[in-house]
């Protein structure tokens, strides 16, 4: 048995080994940046084409989506998104526990109240029992979000939304290039929201945003939306008059760019990505007391963030709170060169923001519909941020499986090691 590194052993990950670029940047990126600064198109507003409405073009067409407008992020595109479908003051929008803080602002930037729902715990995305137990008469949209690119159980959501009336909103930030039952996220509900982020799998070179639909009027909304709420058609002279309520939510032209050339790639990056993260996966589902990510039937994830969950009655700890087990094993993993994250610390309703419920003060727009303060209903959200790690962002480059294959020889090592990561989550209980 090898001795671990957390007490002198040598690391299972050489250090010089440890650092992964993501995203990758190619001279292809480069030249599509250039062309853009010297095609003097630097903004979506501009007459004709653009990198920009080149992007809305190219990704509409890979994923197969009707309609694609290109915002500054993936949080202006669901606040963009809920507007168009005419979420507001009153409204109350129901959104999962365990999420990227973006999810439950959203409804407020439009004063809507968030209403948090429990999440499955092996997608650890909206549990649909629970969505349809919090509708209320104030119900007006559903968030479903494909956590960490896990598509959400739209079949069943859906359903739901529909025998309520609801709006379906999906939250593909995570999620570019998964499936269900064939069709691409995004373009399941009434519209979808994508985030450019350069963490996410398709990247720009710092942030942005992508709403999609199959209705052009909600895409219209949204593209008046983004520009101060004025019109802007190819071939007409701006006018500069607002016909409704807008923002300034433009994506540029060299981020637009940027993507465009990351997403002729993209194929080749997910078939690489798939083949390593399956084979990872399989090599740790061996071992006991670990649960590995998995997806519903008949579709396909999308591995932007691996989360592990870890049984302490697997490793005899059965008066041992799942916490220290955690911190244990973070621990240990991450003195092998596993560079293990606990990433969430809270249920999304316990985030300060919804707890204080400052909002646009006054209380608003909690005041508006008078929802209670959030209870303790989340127990599987809860127990999935006690007892779970995540893997961020190495994997996502398509060179990565031998250092996958590095991460699972640290996981066996440790779990090797057993006897001795139960004494120490005892002693840390």
């Amino acid at each position: 048995m090898s001795k671990l590194a957390a007490f002198g052993g040598t690391a299972v990950v050489p250090r010089d080994r440890r650092h992964v670029d993501w995203p990758l940047v190619e001279d292809e990126d480069r030249k599509a940046v250039i062309d853009a600064l010297d095609g003097a198109r630097l903004v979506s507003n501009s007459d004709g084409a653009n990198p920009v409405s080149t992007l809305e073009e190219h990704w509409a067409r890979k994923f197969g989506f009707d309609h694609c407008v290109a915002v500054s992020t993936g949080t202006a595109a669901l606040s963009l998104a809920l507007a168009a479908l005419g979420v507001g003051p009153g409204d109350e929008v129901i959104v999962p526990a365990l999420s990227f803080i973006a999810t439950g602002l959203a409804p407020v930037h439009q004063m809507a109240v968030p209403v948090f729902a429990d999440v499955d715990p092996v997608t650890f995305n909206l549990d649909p029992d629970d969505v349809e137990r919090r509708i209320t008469a104030r119900t007006a949209a559903i968030i479903p979000v494909h956590l960490h690119g896990a598509p959400a159980d739209l079949d069943r959501i859906v359903d739901i939304a529909r025998r309520h009336g609801l709006a379906v909103l999906e939250d593909a930030a995570q999620a570019p290039g998964a499936t269900h039952r064939g069709r691409p996220v995004g373009g399941i509900g009434d519209a979808g929201a994508f985030s450019l982020q350069v963490t996410k799998n398709i990247p720009t070179c710092g942030e942005g945003g992508l709403f999609v639909t199959g209705n052009a009027e909600l895409a219209e909304s949204v593209r008046r939306g983004r520009q101060f709420g004025e019109v802007i058609e190819r071939g007409r002279e701006r006018d500069y008059v607002s016909y409704g309520l807008g923002w300034n939510h433009k994506m540029n032209a060299i981020q637009a760019a940027f993507t465009d050339a990351q997403l002729t790639r993209f194929d080749d990056y997910e078939r690489a990505r798939q083949r390593n993260v399956t084979e990872f996966l399989a090599r740790l589902a061996a071992l006991p007391g670990l649960r590995v990510p998995a997806a519903l039937p008949d579709t396909t994830h999308a591995w932007h963030i691996l989360r592990f969950r870890f049984d302490p009655a697997a490793f005899g700890l059965d008066a041992v709170r799942p916490e220290a087990l955690r911190s244990t094993l973070r621990r240990l993993l991450r003195a092998e060169g596993v560079p293990m994250s606990q990433y969430q610390l809270m249920p999304l309703p316990e985030q300060k923001v919804f707890v204080d419920r400052v909002g646009f003060g006054g209380g608003y727009p909690w005041a508006v519909t008078g929802e209670p303060a959030a209870g303790a209903g989340y127990p599987a959200a809860r127990a999935v941020i006690a007892d779970s790690l995540t893997l961020q962002k190495r994997h996502l480059n398509p060179g990565s499986g031998g250092l996958l294959r590095l991460y699972a020889d640290a996981f066996e090592k440790v779990w090797a090691n057993a006897d001795m990561v139960a004494t120490l989550a005892a002693a840390a209980s």
